[in-house]
């Protein structure tokens, strides 16, 4: 049970604090609720493009990093398509440090042709780095679209295209900093060896003067069911022939979310599951296949991904892959088995919640899907799902008309 106090400053800014004496450390933790779901499909990759000018200074504090290591800190963020996430670990007696430097750049990060000029070189060679120039680089590129119509899940982080980043301009990224980047649109977590009052005070001083801005109100277009299968054919300079096939499944917080968790475990986690060992071990059909989903808030993609042995044909593969899900959608998985990936997501949340950091992390995240108090009734909802309730979301997520099938084949 992670123990947390919650409170909210008069301009709107949401302060979680956790207190662990057992660490000489302290983490400040600002999450952004913007993600590359908010951007315009004209305007994509601008919530990463942000990510790299928040460390390009403010304006009082010409250079992010260098305080910060004086302070004997580290920090990191990163972007998904539905949040965007600040965090530095310092020596608790520093804490102070953080809360200047966090602050600053929330109330004036400092835009100049110049920083935006230098980032957008960053971003736009990281775009061709990984995605444009790099084999099977595209290849989500090419998935989102087929398997998103109208939802912004469409394009990737990184952008839906590169002229997207090189043409952007430096009123289009105020705008968006004017949109998201208020205290009406952030979570604060502060946890480690901490005081309450202390923190409490340090977020006054720091944060409390800073203009509330308006609370953004999201209405993103809703993906409709999909109602028939979706296939595309790929020829690239590729070694060797890869498969990828992914299903629509629940949303963060749907209870098909939490089966679906499973289900990717039974199949995909690990030597010990499904798919490794008869496709990759017994049948010899796969050099490495895997089965994920990517934790999405909205309505997700349960995925299937994996490159073939030289000399198999990828409609075998396919077809052996679908024999796999077709005995999970008619046999109940035995108790044993289901126990067993039950405990698995267990010690995962448990070593999750090891480190302070990932604690701190959690709890903006959970806050940011409505209570960080869920974060505490999950292995709950884990532990409740039935071997029949988990059959029944096989046969929903494994029909093939909810399916999108990308053969990435190699040229030669």
């Amino acid at each position: 049970m992670i123990q947390f106090e919650r409170f909210t400053l008069s301009n709107g800014l949401k302060l979680l604090i956790h207190k662990d004496v057992s660490t000489p450390m302290a983490v400040v933790n600002v999450l952004y609720d913007v993600g590359a779901r908010d951007e315009k499909e004209s305007q994509t990759g601008f919530a990463h493009l942000f990510e790299h000018l928040m460390f390009g200074g403010s304006i009082h504090i010409p250079d992010y990093d260098e305080p910060l290591q004086l302070a004997g800190g580290e920090n990191n963020a990163y972007t998904t398509n539905d949040l965007t996430n600040y965090y530095c670990q310092l020596p608790a007696e520093n804490l102070e440090t953080a809360f200047w430097l966090e602050s600053d750049r929330m109330l004036s990060l400092a835009f100049s042709e110049k920083s935006l000029d230098v980032q957008r070189k960053v971003v736009s060679e990281e775009f061709k780095e990984h995605y444009l120039n790099k084999p099977y680089g595209d290849v989500w590129h090419k998935m989102r679209e087929m398997a998103y119509k109208v939802h912004p899940y469409k394009w990737m982080t990184i952008g839906k295209e590169l002229k997207h980043i090189e043409e952007a301009q430096l009123q289009d990224v105020k705008n968006f900093f004017t949109k998201h980047y208020n205290p009406a649109n952030a979570i604060l977590v502060v946890a480690g060896n901490v005081e309450t009052e202390q923190v409490l005070q340090l977020a006054e001083k720091w944060f409390g003067t800073i203009p509330s801005g308006e609370k953004y109100i999201r209405s993103l277009p809703k993906e409709p069911q999909q109602t028939a299968a979706r296939r595309l054919e790929v020829k690239a300079d590729v070694p060797i022939d890869a498969f990828i096939k992914t299903w629509h499944m629940g949303s963060r917080l749907e209870r098909g979310y939490y089966v679906a968790d499973l289900i990717t475990d039974i199949l995909g986690g690990g030597a010990s599951s499904r798919l490794f060992q008869k496709l990759v071990k017994e049948q010899q059909l796969f050099s490495n296949l895997d089965c994920y989903h990517f934790g999405s808030i909205d309505t997700g993609l349960l995925t299937i991904e994996g490159k073939l042995v030289k000399g198999v044909s990828i409609e075998k593969a396919e077809a052996a892959v679908e024999a796999e899900l077709q005995q999970l959608k008619e046999t109940v998985v035995d108790e044993k088995e289901l126990q067993k990936v039950k405990n698995k997501t267990e010690s995962t949340i448990l070593f999750e919640d090891m480190s302070v950091m990932s604690r701190a992390n959690s709890l903006a995240f959970y806050e940011l899907l409505g209570d960080a108090q869920l974060m505490n009734d999950e292995l709950e909802k884990y532990q409740s799902i039935t071997a029949e309730e988990l059959r029944a979301e096989c046969e929903r997520i494994f029909d093939e008309r909810n399916s999108n099938t990308l053969y990435y084949l190699a040229k030669n």
